[in-house]
């Protein structure tokens, strides 16, 4: 799951949990805490024998809150998966200005429907593939004319966050104008 804390967009992944006892990773980095909910929104914490206590606030959307912790208060978002991918998307094409030669996926998902095979060739807005992630299903669309080198997947594969789904061979017209 992805979450933003004030301006900082962070990857939180819950590793485990045993009765208090929780591991979670954020941004990669492994935090074995100890969490209590107390009475009146107030969740203790003891991480490496440091007790912290946190008043939450919940938001009436269920997906924002507000932590005052050591008389600071953060604000913070949980981010469904869709909007995760819409930008992960936006920033991809917005940030290089192009297509990659290689498509990846956006977050853990099922490939429901594969529209290419090695050799074709593509046009700017054709669709790849189809992927279903939280019930959600997105097409993947090229934003350069391309042609598919290879498919990596398989209709009804599931697949990690960041996992290789096909390779494009890029036109060599754009790649003169880049």
């Amino acid at each position: 799951m992805e979450i933003q804390v004030g301006n900082k967009m962070m990857e939180a992944t819950l590793l485990s949990k045993e009765g208090n006892h929780v591991k979670v990773a954020l941004d990669g980095k492994v935090y074995d805490v100890d969490v209590c909910m107390l009475e009146d929104n107030v969740c203790s914490l003891i991480h490496k024998g440091i007790s912290y206590n946190a008043e939450l606030t919940r938001e009436n959307d269920n997906k924002h809150y507000r932590v005052n912790l050591n008389y600071s208060v953060y604000d913070i978002n949980m981010l469904d998966s869709q909007a995760k991918y819409m930008r992960m998307r936006k920033n991809k094409n917005s940030m290089s200005g192009m297509q990659s030669d290689i498509i990846t996926a956006p977050m853990p998902c099922k490939i429901v429907k594969v529209f290419v095979k090695p050799g074709d060739k593509l046009k700017a807005g054709d669709s790849v593939l189809t992927m279903e992630a939280m019930k959600m299903m997105s097409n993947y669309k090229v934003a350069e004319d391309c042609t598919i080198k290879e498919v990596i997947v398989k209709e009804g594969e599931s697949v990690m966050a960041n996992a290789v789904l096909a390779k494009l061979e890029l036109n060599k017209n754009n790649e003169e104008t880049k």
